[in-house]
């Protein structure tokens, strides 16, 4: 990564101390400790342990104190949302865990044919356990808001369909269970367990999402509020949003949208709908509505537009902190204009970068991995 981010994340964003009750920052809620030990103690039962990951961050995303418990299991590691991943990086991650000889798979837990692979990695993983034991108990576990609980439902849905009888994954009770699932980081605060097959019984527990007590460094509790791993209001909007923009100016990232098409978002400027972020959040009871689509990917070219032109403006050098903070000022301006919010606005560096973030955690501003493949050159 180019220096002047990493100075900008120390001068900038400020000593920020992501440990349990320490620092500016207190992340770590009292439910997380009280999970990790109850996760500890049944992860030795557990016959197969899948580890959901962010596709985003796969290194960041990794819970390290769980670990040293995980390496001597059954282990898939779970890429989720790969959707909003880099497709065309993602080869050199499938690389790198096959070089530690570590199965994992690229997933969206929303998709029926992505849930399937998994399940049918899993039942390879289990054949020899499930000869010799009536009951097996698969584990799934990650840090907040990667979709663990999303997989689970994904589960219940198709696997009674994908499994051959003596695997089958069906659910025997005529009212399904489901995990609650949230946008935001800890909606699942309990250990819950959900009988999804028998001959053999088959258990399924979906664990809270637990973060370890110390983050190691800044840029790694960074990219976990980017994702959504850590709440926005533990570590403030606005610091998200600068690491954001920092990353994507040192990545040069707005100049590869040079030639997007503003046309659309000039003929619509006369429309008088006002933008919500919660346009862009999922609604399965209601169709989304064709203007309001037509809206977002308005406001989503003018953005893009937007960065584009202050960063291709820039005569400054971005590995200079200094240069590098004048123009994250900058843009922040310019946004505020292309999302029209007015001068005014008491908080409008807050509400540009609730309505920036929430743009890039939808996937608007295009697919992202944001942690470097680790080099196993001299493994």
């Amino acid at each position: 990564m180019v220096a002047g981010l990493k100075k900008v994340m120390k001068k900038g964003l400020g000593e920020m101390g992501f440990n349990k009750g320490g620092g500016s920052i207190n992340w770590f809620p009292g439910h997380m400790a009280s999970a990790t030990r109850a996760i500890r103690d049944r992860l030795k039962l557990a016959d197969l342990v899948i580890e959901v990951r962010d596709s985003r961050i796969p290194i960041s995303s990794t819970n390290r104190d769980l670990q040293p418990m995980l390496t001597g299991k059954r282990r898939i590691i779970a890429l989720n949302k790969k959707d909003l991943a880099n497709p065309n990086i993602m080869h050199k991650w499938s690389h790198y865990f096959e070089s530690c000889k570590q199965d994992f798979l690229a997933i969206n837990a929303h998709s029926k044919n992505s849930v399937q692979q998994l399940l049918e990695l899993a039942e390879f993983k289990l054949k020899e356990a499930i000869i010799k034991e009536p009951t097996l108990l698969i584990m799934v576990v990650g840090v907040p808001n990667v979709g663990k609980s999303s997989l689970i439902n994904s589960i219940h849905q198709i696997a009674a369909t994908r499994f051959p009888i003596n695997f089958s994954f069906s659910i025997v009770q005529k009212k399904k269970k489901r995990a609650t699932v949230g946008p935001l980081p800890g909606v699942t605060q309990d250990i819950a367990g959900y009988k999804i097959a028998h001959q053999p019984s088959i258990y399924v527990l979906d664990t809270p999402g637990v973060l370890v007590p110390s983050i190691p460094d800044i840029e790694t509790g960074l990219k976990l509020a980017l994702t959504g791993s850590v709440k926005d209001s533990v570590v403030g909007e606005e610091r998200i949003a600068q690491y954001l923009l920092a990353v994507l100016n040192c990545r040069s990232t707005p100049l590869h949208w040079r030639h997007i098409n503003t046309k659309g978002f000039e003929e619509n400027t006369n429309d008088k709908h006002e933008y919500n972020v919660r346009d862009l959040l999922r609604n399965r009871r209601k169709p989304p509505n064709l203007s309001d689509v037509h809206y977002i990917e308005d406001v989503v070219t003018e953005v893009q537009r937007t960065l584009y032109v202050t960063l291709s403006e820039f005569n400054g050098d971005l590995d200079d902190e200094n240069d590098l903070e004048v123009l994250i000022a900058q843009q922040f301006e310019a946004l505020q204009k292309a999302l029209k919010i007015p001068n005014k606005a008491s908080e409008a560096r807050t509400m540009v970068s609730k309505k920036f973030l929430t743009l890039f955690r939808a996937g608007k501003l295009g697919p992202f991995i944001l942690d470097d493949v680790p080099d196993v050159s001299g493994s």
